[in-house]
């Protein structure tokens, strides 16, 4: 009784819970927040010292005691108090500054298709530490085809392809469910990686994570270039262990990631393949979607559309995707529960 009558005073949000970024949506005002899912906390203390945007600025500037990590690998909880106390974080941001002292919202969270019953548990229960009063399990390629305004729920396919920070979601989907789909751990932080390693293993430099992100989104491509980009870059010498700067161009970016873009490519015409034939033939006429970060690589729309022979277009805003279907259901939960994960009833009413 006492949570119904907090909830009273509390905003209904949506989360994309995402691997490196964390996006919340409040019903009736849209996308509120948009922070990296990262934590600094102090090992000699247990204390978080900062969330989000704060802590990504700690990145590499702290010494040993204070370790700046994500909660978050590959779309699942690897740390659950940490997950708890950022989602606990969110939360109170949404509700700063209105009446609610003890703010019980209804909530919303987009995982990956292929979670355990494990993993979904984690992300339950650590909404519900963090002060939920509701919580609702929607799939990520549910929720970005929802955001992509895509007809989930007529009898036609509807392919979608969220490419996130930590893992790749292909599905198919018809009539209000998922026909086939893939959960693929190989994303947009595993392209950060690879370029990482390419430029310790061929060009002898050193850099950081922040580095590898920066250089993926001024470089990276799937496909050819009319115009090939470089761009310098800054790192430690790992010869001399001083630092140096050097010139990278598009296409040894394009040569370090092409076996991580090759398995996505792959999982998306595995997933077609196992397609009905009847819903298989409708695809023709019907463009794949692209979703997430991903989407943003250049030529990846090519690439797909060359590898499949069909007609691939990333939807409007592909970052937000996730959090505008998890929004969706938020507006209007009677109407789209049925595309919800079974959800835990309340266990702290």
């Amino acid at each position: 009784m006492l949570n119904k009558l907090l909830g009273v005073w509390s905003k209904d949000i949506g989360i994309d819970l995402g691997t490196a970024n964390t996006l919340v949506y409040v019903r009736d005002k849209g996308i509120v927040i948009n922070e990296p899912s990262i934590v600094a906390v102090n090992q000699k203390t247990g204390k978080i010292l900062a969330i989000g945007s704060d802590a990504r600025r700690m990145i590499g500037r702290t010494p040993g005691h204070i370790v700046v990590t994500r909660p978050l690998v590959s779309g699942v909880v690897s740390d659950f108090e940490v997950t708890e106390q950022m989602l606990k974080y969110f939360i109170d941001k949404v509700h700063a500054g209105t009446w609610s002292i003890m703010p019980r919202p209804r909530v919303v969270v987009g995982i990956p298709s292929g979670v355990t019953e494990v993993e979904r548990r984690a992300v339950q229960d650590a909404t519900y530490n963090a002060g939920a009063r509701e919580v609702y399990l929607i799939e990520e390629p549910m929720a970005a085809a929802l955001g992509a305004r895509l007809p989930i729920q007529d009898a036609v396919p509807n392919v979608i392809v969220d490419i996130g920070g930590g893992t790749t979601e292909v599905a198919v989907i018809s009539m209000g469910g998922l026909i086939s789909s893939r959960s693929l751990r190989i994303a947009g932080d595993k392209l950060t990686d690879d370029i990482i390693r390419y430029l310790r293993e061929e060009r002898n430099l050193l850099i950081g994570e922040a580095t590898g992100e920066n250089v993926k989104i001024a470089l990276a491509s799937a496909w050819d270039l009319e115009e090939e980009l470089e761009q310098p870059v800054r790192g430690r010498d790992l010869l001399s262990g001083l630092p140096r700067e050097i010139a990278v161009t598009s296409q040894e970016i394009r040569t370090a990631i092409s076996r991580s873009v090759k398995s996505i490519v792959r999982a998306v015409k595995n997933t077609i393949e196992e397609t009905p034939p009847e819903l298989t033939a409708d695809l023709l006429n019907r463009p794949i979607a692209l979703a997430g970060g991903g989407a943003m690589l250049r030529g990846l729309d090519a690439l797909i559309a060359k590898e499949t022979k069909l007609l691939v277009q990333p939807v409007a805003d592909p970052l937000t995707a996730v959090v505008r279907g998890c929004g969706m259901v938020l507006e209007d939960l009677e109407r789209l529960r049925p595309v919800l994960l079974t959800h835990q009833e309340d266990e702290y009413r």
